[in-house]
């Protein structure tokens, strides 16, 4: 259990966020609240439960908390939704769609003749709503404070900085094992048999998992390069010599997913120029899209995909089948609520009838979006996390008359990597919904700006070239 420093660092952390804001303009306190809470914050168990609430955790406090300030300051005021009526529309359901999951889940959900869940109610449908409004925090106040050609650049830079920062507690772990959250905090947060590896030690420091750390290494690495190449003038050793320190770090972080993201996206960041780089983050978002689809409607090659990883590994074949059989089995189970789910307490799982025993394993993010809040639900997440990279290629294909952000398109390359890394994995964090949210402002901007054939907004753009 969390022991009182972790409940303390907790309770604090919207302190930390008032200085922060005291001491920063928006847009990088902003960046350092959320960032650093999700590093170095405790993971559940250790939360906040208040009545009628979820509970406040470090995937909340920080943005909570940083919305709160901006309210308060109210220069500028706050904007709740995008411009863009399919941008309002999702927003919209994402928040509101768990009232209607609440209205239609109400019974019992019985299990066979001894298990059974019980039916939502008002509190239920309560507690979801807030809980979409905390989660989409980042995504909003991103949108307005970190739309920038500047914000861009202090985005990508100190997620690079904060990489080798966590770099030296990543070295540590894989040398004597994941201890640094038992050391401060108190408790593991995860299956200590799952930082095993190859051998040695995957570190997992104070995220969830160890493929979280791995896929915050990642997106420090491809900050760094992509800095490198698109401000050699400035510091281009520096800029080099981190993106190669940190791809020897996400090596040693063993996991395969993020190091073949990395040997995928390097080789994008640095040899193709912005216009083919957002292409190719278009591509990646519609292969994310496309697999839950395929899934629902029967047609990924499952038994070619797991004869390919059978030539890597028996092993890897196994784990491949694994997730293929619990999807179909979850699958099956939501099309049961198709359109908005079946809303918490489980109610999306299978279960056994007489021992009440869990029989299924949801990992992927869109597994458990389907399942949860229905068809309708993901449609409104992945889009909204998606729409960005669709509405910055067009833009990027369209003629602008002034310079368009150099460190746009390794960003959108990071966000579309990390969409495709939800079908195997839960990687759906702040900092996705805070790079979504950044894109989405970014294209804003340049669709006033061309709709008025004018300048919208005055940035600073040879400030960061």
């Amino acid at each position: 259990m969390p022991n009182a420093l972790a409940n303390l660092v907790l309770l604090l952390w919207p302190v930390v966020t008032v200085y922060l804001f005291r001491k920063y303009e928006p847009g990088r306190a902003l960046i350092l609240s959320i960032l650093v809470g999700y590093l170095f914050l405790p993971e559940p168990p250790t939360a906040y439960d208040f009545p009628l609430i979820p509970p406040l955790t470090k995937h909340t406090i920080p943005a909570l908390a940083a919305c709160i300030t901006l309210l308060v300051r109210a220069d500028p005021p706050f904007e709740w939704l995008p411009t863009s009526t399919l941008g309002r529309v999702l927003v919209l359901i994402f928040v509101f769609s768990p009232i209607v999951t609440t209205l239609t889940n109400d019974q019992v959900t019985v299990y066979g003749a001894l298990f059974m869940i019980k039916g939502l109610g008002i509190k239920d449908g309560i507690a979801m709503v807030i809980q979409q409004m905390l989660l989409i925090l980042p995504f909003l106040m991103a949108r307005q404070h970190l739309r920038s050609a500047e914000s861009h650049k202090d985005l990508l830079k100190t997620f690079m900085i904060m990489g080798l920062v966590y770099s030296l507690f990543m070295l540590v772990e894989t040398r004597l094992s994941p201890q640094f959250n038992m050391w401060i905090y108190g408790f593991y947060q995860h299956d200590f048999g799952q930082s095993i590896r190859f051998g040695g030690y995957r570190p997992v420091v104070f995220l969830y998992h160890g493929l979280w750390v791995a896929f915050f290494c990642l997106t420090a690495c491809i900050a760094a390069f992509g800095l490198w190449k698109m401000d050699r003038a400035n510091s281009p050793n520096w800029y080099l010599l981190a993106g190669l320190y940190l791809f020897v770090v996400l090596f040693l972080a063993k996991s395969l997913g993020s190091l073949a993201f990395a040997l995928l996206l390097v080789p994008l960041v640095l040899l193709l120029n912005g216009r083919l780089q957002m292409t190719a983050a278009a591509i990646l978002a519609i292969i994310a899209i496309s697999y839950p689809a395929m899934k629902g409607a029967g047609i990924v090659p499952e038994t070619q995909i797991i004869a390919k990883a059978a030539e890597i590994s028996e092993d890897r074949a196994g784990s491949v089948k694994f997730r293929f059989d619990n999807e179909n089995t979850l699958l099956a189970r939501s099309d049961q609520r198709p359109l908005f789910g079946w809303g918490n307490w489980g109610r999306n799982q299978v279960y056994d009838g007489l021992s009440g025993k869990l029989l299924t394993v949801t990992d992927g993010r869109w597994i458990i979006t389907i399942g949860v809040f229905g068809w309708v639900g993901f449609i409104a997440e992945f889009g909204l996390l998606l729409m960005p990279i669709f509405l910055l290629w067009r833009e990027y294909m369209r003629r602008h008359d002034i310079p368009l952000s150099p460190f746009v398109p390794p960003m959108t390359l990071l966000l579309a990597i990390n969409v495709i890394d939800m079908i195997p994995n839960a990687t759906l964090t702040p900092l996705t919904w805070l790079f979504a949210g950044s894109l989405l402002g970014y294209a804003e901007f340049l669709k006033a700006h061309r709709v008025a054939k004018g300048p919208a907004v005055q940035l600073k753009w040879q400030s960061v070239l």
